[in-house]
């Protein structure tokens, strides 16, 4: 797109904008244009040639004004961009990115001047945003509830019920929770599909969804029907022809702060989901019609990307987006209606200012305990298990120098009021953005000669860890990727490190078999190299807290372990990092995905490959197995998870169901 098209689409939004104050003489047309092209060699592919957002966020257009209004400095987009390209390996210059900066300004409206920006100049930092509205208008309120047509709410017997999400782990017709059931299993209790004839599989039918946004869907499935989820869209699918049921699309209220959906849940009849910009969102199941919407963030920079958990009368969700400096919580919400029943604070020192578990001798804005991922829950005993993410500023743990409660802990609550019952850190005042990201699965092995509960927890650390329930002690702890160099202080000069910060395991955790007592767990081997800012920027969201450079080469494993002792029994090496979902069945094969779009059978017992299929693009959502009229199935998401995990093939969302002959 030439100068002058970006010049006709910015006014067609924003005509107003160029007469705003603090919009004058910050750089010159040659440094804006050295940024064009810098952006479109490393930045178009993700954020689109005119900049209005693809696979990642828009960086110009109402979507951006909406995010970056006069509530943030030119500084807060700096360092966002300064963090870019986020897969680099040779990084660019601060010269280069304060190019790019300038780019991105021009394109929001700002004039040229006469003098180039430095990329230390302390107006960079000082400035205030003039984007999005003219001085003398108020910017409008999101509404905070849009209730539905009253003819949507579902009739009384419509399911499922309780009981049957009680009994998920044993139904064969259906996948009923983002990870099969309220234990995280991942685990289906069918058998057609085995070693003997895993081989003859053949696909079974397609979904094309029609949108290139980016897909790590972990579907669900209830009585033949299939729910999936984009960014912004709901699709019910005939879960054994694919042929779409309907679909419903959400108009974002606010800005798209991080572009990816995982899911959705059910019961009786609502499809429940969160959205990019803030809201709960439930669904009529039958026919997608809107019930209610409801706006439940409390705070600048959160997000959902999670699928939520339903019990009894609560949508139980937590918001993404450490890395904008939350301060995370989990909140359970009535489903009829949206009315908080109560929020647990994940980090309740972060904002308090010297606490014991959060010192702040700099006096910087803390915070994170972001949720990204599933929960768990023990129904008989009412007790959620909670994975909360990284502390932030994430790589400056010098910043934070106490244990930063609850980050990086799974944190066990009453499910019914919130109250805190017991916590277990895994890691302690982080510096590397070592996500805990799994609590799953609940499962029963024999340790020491006794039966006991146990429950797995893995992060991006790059380690299973076990714990007993009963004593909260750890089990074992069995390492699933390359470690090294993860007890060495980060420093300016930096420190090559391995996992890096996309290592480990993120947003699909393992399974477990329990006929074999055997957990399999997909990981990603990628190393980084992590280096703090020398002087940390004051006043200034958004921030890693320094810099991350990504080695050029990566690859995956899918490692089975043993559930008693923690000992590896097989692993299998991809060529690509493993995102993807696994699944166990009790006909003891494993279905997996790869980057490399390859979707797997594996013996369950030895790893051997039984079969593959190349779906065209990219595997990083889900992969679940069921039955409809006595038949099984394996539905497969196929297509560009994100630009991290996408090589030179992004696919476009698709799903695949594959059955035999």
């Amino acid at each position: 797109m030439n100068r002058r098209s970006l010049t006709v689409a910015f006014v067609l939004w924003a005509p107003a904008l160029l007469s705003q104050p603090n919009r004058t003489g910050l750089f010159t047309q040659a440094q804006a244009d050295q940024g064009r092209a810098l952006y479109a060699a490393n930045c178009a592919s993700c954020h689109g040639l005119d900049l209005m957002g693809a696979s990642a966020p828009a960086l110009a257009g109402p979507v951006f004004s909406r995010r970056w209004s006069s509530d943030h400095t030119i500084g807060e987009v700096y360092e966002k961009v300064k963090a870019m390209p986020p897969a680099a390996v040779a990084p660019l210059s601060s010269e280069q990115h304060t190019a790019i900066l300038t780019y991105m300004l021009m394109t929001n409206g700002y004039p040229a001047g006469s003098s180039t920006l430095p990329p230390d100049a302390p107006r960079i930092q000082q400035t205030r945003l003039a984007i999005g509205a003219t001085g003398n208008q108020t910017r409008v309120p999101l509404p905070a509830f849009i209730k539905g047509d009253p003819k949507s709410v579902p009739s009384a017997t419509a399911g499922p019920t309780q009981a049957e999400l009680n009994a998920a782990a044993t139904s064969k017709r259906d996948w009923l929770y983002h990870t099969h059931d309220y234990s995280g299993t991942r685990f289906a209790a069918v058998d057609q599909i085995n070693v003997a004839n895993a081989g003859k599989l053949q696909a079974a039918c397609a979904f094309q969804v029609g949108e290139l946004s980016n897909f790590q869907a972990g579907p669900i499935v209830y009585r033949g029907t299939m729910y999936v989820t984009t960014l912004h869209t709901t699709v019910a699918l005939d879960a054994a022809t694919c042929r779409p049921k309907w679909r419903n699309t959400w108009d974002p209220r606010g800005g798209d702060i991080w572009p990816s959906n995982r899911g959705v849940a059910i019961k009786d009849g609502r499809v429940v989901r969160g959205t990019s910009d803030g809201y709960l969102l439930v669904l009529n199941a039958e026919n997608g019609d809107l019930i209610w919407a409801k706006k439940i963030v409390d705070g600048q920079g959160q997000t959902f990307t999670m699928a939520p958990l339903l019990f009894e009368e609560l949508i139980l969700i937590g918001p993404a987006g450490s890395e904008n400096i939350i301060s995370g919580w989990v909140g359970a919400f009535r489903i009829s209606d949206g009315k908080e029943m109560w929020r647990f604070q994940t980090v309740p020192g972060a904002k308090e200012g010297n606490s014991k578990s959060w010192p702040n001798p700099s006096n910087t804005e803390l915070g994170g305990g972001a949720i990204w991922t599933p929960f768990t829950l023990d129904p008989e005993k009412a007790e959620l298990y909670v994975a909360v993410t990284n502390p932030a500023p994430d790589i400056a743990a010098d910043l934070r120098p106490g244990d930063n409660l609850y980050t990086n802990s799974i944190v066990a609550l009453d499910v019914r009021t919130g109250a805190l019952r017991w916590y277990k850190q895994m890691v302690v005042n982080d510096s590397h953005d070592y996500d805990l990201t799994q609590v799953s699965p609940l499962f029963k092995a024999r340790i020491a000669g006794h039966e006991s509960n146990l429950i797995a927890t893995v992060g991006k650390d790059g380690v299973l860890r076990t714990i007993d329930r009963a004593n909260r002690e750890i089990v074992y702890k069995t390492p699933v990727t390359t470690i090294e160099n993860v007890e060495k202080p980060i420093t300016p000069q930096g420190v090559h490190v391995c996992p890096g910060v996309l290592g480990g395991v993120e947003w699909n955790g393992p399974a477990y078999n329990p006929g074999l007592n055997t957990l399999f767990v997909g990981a990603v081997d990628w190393c980084g190299t992590f280096a703090e800012f020398e002087t940390q920027p004051k006043g200034v969201r958004n921030s890693m807290g320094g810099t991350i450079r990504y080695d050029k080469e990566s690859r995956g494993w899918i490692t089975a372990i043993d559930g008693s002792t923690g000992q590896v029994r097989w692993k299998y090496a991809s060529p690509k990092p493993i995102v993807g979902a696994v699944a166990a069945t009790s006909g003891d094969v494993l279905f997996a995905g790869e980057l490399t779009g390859d979707f797997l059978v594996l013996d369950a017992k030895s790893g051997k490959v039984l079969y593959r299929f190349n779906t065209g693009g990219p595997i990083g959502g889900g992969v679940i197995t069921y039955e409809q009229n006595g038949k099984q199935y394996v539905a497969v998401m196929s297509g560009q998870p994100s630009r991290f995990w996408t090589d030179q093939n992004p696919g476009a969302p698709t799903v695949f169901v594959f059955s035999l002959p």
